[in-house]
């Protein structure tokens, strides 16, 4: 496989069809916090009204570009808090793009965002137990498990565990 590199950009009013499709993606839900369909609309607001400000809005959302600048998914760093110098990372990449190393690059970008321009001490994700294409990849950057979480996900039929991965920076 060839190497990739990717770039992280602010949120456009062109990426509103994007992000709906992704936030939309009932597939998803299964291995995040989200669990509602968001309108356009409020996608919309959303984009204008975030202030890109992560002290103001406790959360960061950056589009992942390739290097046909094309955009192929998101990387969110939420849940910051700036006391304990720390926050959670989510990433999402569009389905024509996994398995082709552009997660390994936006993680090791994300993580020298929040190193070097946000200071913060450590970032972490909660991935699905059973996701084990997610729990590879970051177990290949050197997170660790520190915990797991029992009944964690709802996937709207049954609960299901995740696990904690936290890195120190």
């Amino acid at each position: 496989m060839k190497p990739v590199d990717v770039r992280l950009r602010a949120m456009e009013p062109e990426d509103l069809e994007l992000l709906y499709r992704i936030e939309n993606d009932t597939e998803l839900w299964n291995v995040s916090a989200t669990n509602v369909p968001y309108s356009r609309y409020a996608l919309h607001d959303f984009i204008a009204n975030s202030s890109s400000d992560i002290y103001r809005d406790r959360q960061v959302r950056l589009m992942i570009e390739n290097t046909n600048h094309e955009t192929i998914g998101i990387v969110d760093v939420v849940n910051f808090d700036p006391q304990h110098l720390r926050a959670e990372i989510g990433i999402v990449i569009m389905g024509a793009y996994r398995r082709q190393g552009y997660g390994v690059r936006t993680l090791g970008k994300i993580e020298d965002y929040a190193r070097t321009v946000l200071h913060l001490h450590q970032i972490y994700a909660v991935i699905g137990a059973s996701n084990a294409v997610s729990i590879r990849l970051f177990h290949s950057l050197h997170y660790d498990q520190s915990a797991r979480l029992k009944d964690w996900l709802f996937d709207g039929k049954a609960y299901h565990d995740a696990l904690l991965m936290q890195k120190q920076l």
